[in-house]
């Protein structure tokens, strides 16, 4: 069987449980995750570039990722926070921690994200906690296997945070009320 080509518009997307912000009047603040010096070799000696993966957020719930490639570290930045706001999604953040235990993998990073009581912090490492704090999130506990690029934690932890929903979103989704969603 021939795999099928799916086409997202506007209705699909948030079918699909994913949930695009626009940019206009957001108080987005940029975090830099990790920068890399790329040298190209040719026949004329040494090309250096940099690579910048940037995380913008208005720790309310809504932030993006970019990626950024220029000469220069400053341009490489400016391109990758440029980038990181056309990507903005918005996930469930209550009282400062997530709703449930999550899991999620991209290429051969896994990450694991777990709800914590107030007090707890950002339990997380490089890459992820990046991500997290411009969520808005302040207490959860998470865990990274596997590999630890920063490329692939950072895409690996939003797709964890994408597939959060929170218990509004799980009753409506049933169409039962909040009620029968908690006690059965």
């Amino acid at each position: 069987m021939l795999p099928v080509k799916v086409a997202l518009n506007s209705k699909d997307i948030m079918t699909n449980g994913i949930r695009k912000v626009k940019t206009s009047d957001l108080d987005l603040k940029d975090r830099l995750v990790s920068i890399q010096r790329v040298t190209k070799v040719t026949k004329g000696g040494r090309t250096f570039s940099f690579s910048a993966i940037v995380v913008v957020g208005d720790e309310k719930g809504i932030a993006g990722h970019g990626l950024g490639k220029a000469k220069e570290v400053t341009t490489a930045i400016a391109k990758g926070v440029e980038d990181a706001k056309k990507n903005l999604v918005k996930v469930p953040v209550l009282h400062g921690t997530i709703p449930h235990e999550q899991v999620a993998k991209f290429g051969g990073a896994r990450v694991f994200l777990k709800p914590a009581s107030e007090g707890t912090g950002v339990k997380a490492g490089g890459a992820m906690r990046a991500v997290l704090e411009s969520f808005g999130i302040k207490n959860v506990l998470a865990k990274s296997k596997g590999s630890s690029n920063p490329h692939n934690l950072v895409k690996a932890t939003f797709a964890a945070l994408l597939e959060l929903r929170d218990a509004h979103t799980v009753a409506e989704h049933r169409g039962v009320t909040m009620n029968k969603v908690f006690n059965g």
